[in-house]
């Protein structure tokens, strides 16, 4: 791309609202953030029409046992590393299960590694080193739609049969043209010129968010809104835990609290176990057979 095409970038944009940006109040810099910030809810809800398929389609791979896969450089990296690295604690899923894959590699997350978002072959290789298949779903992850690792990535991944996404914040990226799924979430310029960690990070955020969390509650890893597969790691997921349970079988505390031991803390069993008035082997038994599914192992007969 030339320095030409680069400056028409809405990402590159300077917008003329924000020229005297330096002379304006700590008060004044607040405001001004804020009011853009709250555009970007805007521009995702636009760009539903993208999501909503490409999420469909995640889900649908994921429940037959695909991985998903975050591809980034800098700020995107770093968001899809963030949304990664919380699905083991909140479904207890393995890490391998959705993971994030940073150009520059792991010590790039904290250290930029000048130059990684250009190797395009390192993309590719990425993709080649993790492994991806067809039951998997890589989403590329890049605000100006054109960073060369990630379109790289995201081409091989498609080349292999996993389900491609590209996530830009322009339209008419090349990213998108790379992928099967293009999302195109247009937040505009952004307040301080450039600095896409803001509007477009907000944005990836957002959306990733959807992706892993409606991905997992398509997949079991909900019951109505209770994240029922949580790991009770520290006191207030314990307390968190004994709540659900006293939720969703009727409950009293000392009940749940005797459950959950025996369960090792798991929800999903201590609450077949008081409900349908079952052992642990049984509950984990009728568990298994509903696929993980708590509502369906509830209601099954």
């Amino acid at each position: 791309m030339t320095t030409e095409d680069l400056g028409g970038l809405a990402t590159e944009a300077s917008d003329p609202r924000y020229a005297e940006l330096d002379l304006m109040s700590v008060a004044e810099l607040a405001q001004t953030m804020n009011e853009a910030d709250a555009t970007v809810p805007v521009a995702v809800q636009r760009a539903l029409g993208q999501i909503v398929p490409a999420i469909e389609a995640t889900a649908a791979r994921m429940a037959q046992g695909g991985r998903l896969v975050y591809v980034g450089a800098g700020t995107p990296g770093r968001i899809g590393v963030l949304d990664a690295s919380e699905c083991p604690p909140t479904f207890s899923t393995p890490p391998e299960l959705v993971f994030a894959i940073m150009a520059g590699g792991p010590g790039a997350i904290v250290n930029p590694v000048e130059g990684a978002e250009d190797d395009a072959e390192a993309g590719a290789a990425a993709i080649d080193a993790a492994g991806i298949g067809p039951l998997d779903t890589v989403i590329g992850i890049a605000s100006s739609g054109r960073t060369p690792y990630v379109i790289a990535a995201v081409r091989r991944a498609r080349e292999l049969g996993a389900l491609s996404i590209g996530l830009s914040c322009n339209v008419g990226t090349a990213l998108s043209a790379a992928a099967e799924h293009g999302i195109e979430v247009e937040v505009g310029p952004e307040v301080l010129s450039g600095s896409t960690r803001l509007k477009s990070g907000t944005a990836q955020k957002l959306v990733l968010n959807m992706f892993s969390t409606i991905s997992m509650v398509r997949n079991g890893k909900a019951y109505g809104n209770l994240m029922v597969d949580v790991k009770a790691t520290n006191h207030k997921l314990r307390e968190r835990a004994i709540r659900m349970v006293q939720t969703i079988a009727d409950a009293d505390r000392d009940t749940a609290v005797a459950a959950l031991e025996t369960a090792a803390y798991d929800v999903k069993l201590a609450s077949i176990m008081i409900r349908r008035g079952e052992d642990l082997a049984a509950a984990t038994a009728r568990l298994g057979a509903a696929d993980g599914r708590l509502r369906t192992a509830l209601e099954e007969n």
